[in-house]
């Protein structure tokens, strides 16, 4: 029962990584054909996102009221409903509405599985779990170059993800029975080493207050910050400047995309053996710090789609590992409320960060995108080793 609903699980967060990639490997064509300007994408980016925060937000409740299941079925399905309407929008106002429940139902998905799996699963799951979100976010924009190329529509993209995501909630909806019968029988306490009356850890203070929190979600802010950049605007640079057509350059983004799932697949395989989560987080931030310098230097513009993979094969490790921390090192008690902020976190960090390079880029240049992209990476570098370092400092105590 738990590997059948671990495969449903899976399921859904390729769901969730579809449409992550959509809008910004279409935007430069749907920028054409609704006439706007290129920050508008930033708007449409930080609507979706403001969903996000709130329903991220709203997790603990939810799950509380509906159970984790129901949960993910209502928000795949809304997802769906949102993407549909993307896909016949006939303006920039129903692209507008359509951006909301599309932020909602992601939200809650992501904060949902997230937690529930690292209560439920182990650590290597949470990797191949985010490996499978990066599935979806490699498909999206290789769909999308293909009815591109060959139909001429980035419409189609849009409706076909759409009815895939139906499809995908009516299997969710046959899966409900799974999740009581997995949450009765898992342990969590022999998935990870955390016992409720740890006196290193104050249970009674409030999520927010408990050290290194605040450094978690720093660093979470800066995360999606780089992952959404470049997933947003890398197609944007890719074609105004380095001269790839919008195909090539949806393609090119798929790679960073690729660069995610495929890291996330080996570290799944490497936790099977070493279980050190910050050695891995560290070399992921090298990685990605490496990668977005190969984007700044003047290089070919082959040079460049490799920085796109080495930056997302950086970023593979960080996410999961750090969600998956997220009950060792703060406790399970508020493990749900806390990945909830941290998610809530994230998507502000997508809501801001991106919007805010591509308003700088209209008045400016796109060209600046490779500078913002290495920005964010040191920044979340910081945040990171300021959060290890305040782990070591509570052992020590």
């Amino acid at each position: 029962m738990a590997i059948l609903l671990l495969i449903m699980i899976y399921l859904a967060f390729i769901s969730l990584g579809l449409p992550d990639s959509l809008l910004g490997a279409a935007w430069p064509v749907m920028q054409t054909d609704f006439a706007q300007p290129l920050e508008t994408a930033g708007l449409l980016y930080m609507i979706i996102a403001a969903g996000t925060i709130l329903s991220s937000l709203a997790s603990g409740w939810l799950n509380e009221k509906l159970g984790t299941g129901k949960v993910t079925c209502i928000s795949v399905a809304l997802t769906a409903l949102a993407l549909l309407g993307i896909g016949y929008s006939t303006s920039l106002a129903w692209l507008i509405i359509c951006a909301i429940p599309l932020g909602l139902g992601a939200g809650a998905i992501d904060a949902s599985l997230n937690n529930y799996v690292a209560l439920h699963y182990k650590a290597h799951h949470m990797h191949w779990l985010h490996c499978f979100w990066g599935v979806g976010a490699s498909i999206g924009p290789i769909m999308m170059s293909y009815y591109m190329v060959n139909q001429g529509t980035w419409r189609a993209g849009y409706v076909t993800i759409a009815y895939i995501q139906f499809s995908l909630a009516f299997l969710l909806v046959l899966a409900l029975p799974l999740w009581a019968i997995v949450s009765q029988k898992t342990k969590t306490e022999e998935e990870h080493k955390v016992n409720p009356d740890d006196p290193k850890l104050d249970y009674e203070v409030k999520p927010l207050k408990i050290k290194g929190v605040k450094y978690a979600l720093f660093t979470f802010f800066f995360y999606c910050g780089v992952e959404s950049t470049l997933g947003l605007w890398g197609s944007s640079y890719l074609v105004n400047s380095k001269g790839l057509s919008a195909a090539m350059a949806a393609q090119g983004v798929s790679f960073f995309y690729t660069g995610i799932m495929i890291g996330r697949l080996i570290t799944g395989f490497i936790l099977l053996k070493v279980s050190d989560h910050q050695l891995l987080i560290r070399i992921g931030q090298i990685t990605a710090l490496i990668g977005a310098m190969l984007l700044i230097l003047p290089l070919p513009v082959m040079m460049s789609l490799v920085g796109f993979t080495i930056v997302g094969l950086g970023l593979a490790p960080i996410y999961p590992c750090m969600i998956h921390e997220t009950p060792v090192r703060f406790g399970k008690t508020h493990s749900q409320s806390i990945i909830g902020y941290q998610m809530a976190v994230a998507y502000t960090g997508t809501t801001f960060l991106p919007p805010m390079l591509g308003l700088i880029a209209s008045y400016t240049s796109i060209a600046i995108f490779p500078y913002f992209a290495l920005a964010y990476v040191i920044a979340m570098l910081i945040g990171s080793e300021k959060l290890n370092e305040m782990m070591r400092t509570r052992i020590r105590e």
